[in-house]
């Protein structure tokens, strides 16, 4: 401990004294740190804002959509869901709470007096709330009545009211979109945004007023959101759906799905699983400055034990043993490249949260506890890899061969 202590305190009062050359050797370490924090403050802020919309979805919500091979695609052979597929998974469907058919025009234009805006179009059934859990903050959201009789009426996202100059409380107003008048019934909750896309920015319309202005010479691109009624029967309502969808498209033993089924928590996991590789590839890219770092350590450490080596001699003519000496090289390595890792760190840290505020409706930087971890370790690790070269030159050094060096 007494060697320890003697060591830092030595490694501290190098390191006041030649303050400039420390801040130098450190600089390394201190923007490969603040790199690879920088990185994973932005990746993980987008991660955990996914994870949260996924989370809104319900863990016990199922999508149904067709699937198409890019292969087929590209020879103009390309499956859809079919209205039929609705009635028969409402029907068929055992364990199951609601059923939301949802299609997407996409985005068009909607105008409000004299101000327009794009939306997101999206038609659907009266339980798209209850199925993924958004509701309306002002009104009301699209009724049965509505959608049956196919009314001209609309729910907002909160975005659409200071695009289009709306009132505070918009419901009641009549807005523009695909060569009709709707009235507004509702806005919804503010929900965020998705890799940097806004999800306030929707116009919900009832599936049936959809599919009247949609026409009958184009298909809808339908999907079938479903919300299970215990999560323990999860797995088992995915199994049976599949099976009703297959009947209903009448797909042979043996023929592939022409469908696929996802639920909110597959999703939530496959994401989770692509932010992680993601990370670990650009956290490992921008790592490479770490090494760059500790090679800086290693050579100005080899220049200080040339500058010191009288220094080295007398201290070898008082008693010191070599083993001293190369712990107080070695411990002036690892302060160093641990303080740089600590001022990188901070940096890290304001340099994610800036760069996610100049990026409009990006999530904020998130900098989780395991990345503080291994950026300290990873740069104390670093100073001893590189500082036990010097360490090693400076322990070995010939008494009297160091007192005549000039």
């Amino acid at each position: 401990m007494m060697l320890l202590r003697e060591s830092v305190r030595s490694a501290l009062a190098s390191i006041r004294a030649h303050r400039l050359r420390s801040f130098l050797t450190a600089l390394g370490i201190i923007i490969g740190v603040a790199s690879v924090i920088t990185v994973i403050s932005l990746i993980q802020g987008l991660s955990k804002s996914v994870s949260d919309q996924f989370s809104g979805l319900g863990g016990t919500s199922v999508t149904i959509r067709a699937h198409n091979e890019m292969k087929d695609q590209m020879r103009g052979k390309i499956n859809y869901l079919r209205l039929e597929d609705v009635e028969q998974v409402r029907a068929r469907g055992e364990g199951i709470r609601y059923v939301s058919p949802v299609f997407s025009p996409g985005f068009s234009e909607v105008r409000y007096m004299s101000a327009s805006t794009t939306a997101r179009v999206l038609a659907t059934s009266p339980s798209y709330q209850d199925v993924n859990g958004r509701y309306t903050r002002l009104g009301r959201f699209i009724s049965e009545p509505d959608d049956a009789r196919a009314r001209r009426v609309a729910v907002i996202g909160e975005d659409l009211i200071a695009e289009l100059h709306l009132p505070a409380d918009p419901v009641g107003k009549f807005i523009h979109y695909g060569g009709e008048w709707f009235k507004i019934v509702g806005v919804q909750e503010k929900q965020g945004a998705v890799f940097g896309m806004s999800q306030d920015n929707q116009l919900i319309i009832p599936f049936n007023t959809g599919r009247s202005i949609l026409g009958n010479h184009r298909r809808p691109n339908l999907s079938i959101t479903v919300a299970v009624s215990e999560l323990a029967d999860l797995d088992a309502t995915i199994g049976q759906l599949t099976g009703v969808m297959r009947t209903a498209h009448r797909l042979r033993p043996g023929q592939p799905n022409d469908f696929e089924i996802e639920s909110a928590e597959q999703l939530a996991q496959t994401f989770e699983k692509i932010s992680t590789m993601v990370t670990l590839v650009m956290g490992g890219v921008v790592g490479v400055a770490l090494l760059v770092g500790g090679i800086g350590i290693m050579n100005i450490m080899l220049v200080s034990v040339k500058e010191r080596t009288r220094e080295i001699g007398i201290c070898k003519a008082l008693g010191a043993r070599s083993r001293d000496i190369m712990a107080q090289f070695l411990v002036e390595a690892v302060i160093l490249a641990t303080l740089g890792g600590l001022i990188g760190l901070v940096l890290g840290y304001v340099l994610g949260a800036v760069i996610a505020g100049l990026i409009p409706d990006f999530p904020p930087a998130v900098v989780p506890w395991w990345a503080v971890a291994l950026s300290l370790m990873f740069s104390g690790g670093v100073g001893i890899v590189f500082g036990v070269m010097p360490a090693r030159q400076a322990a070995r050094l010939d008494p009297i061969e160091a007192l005549r060096y000039e």
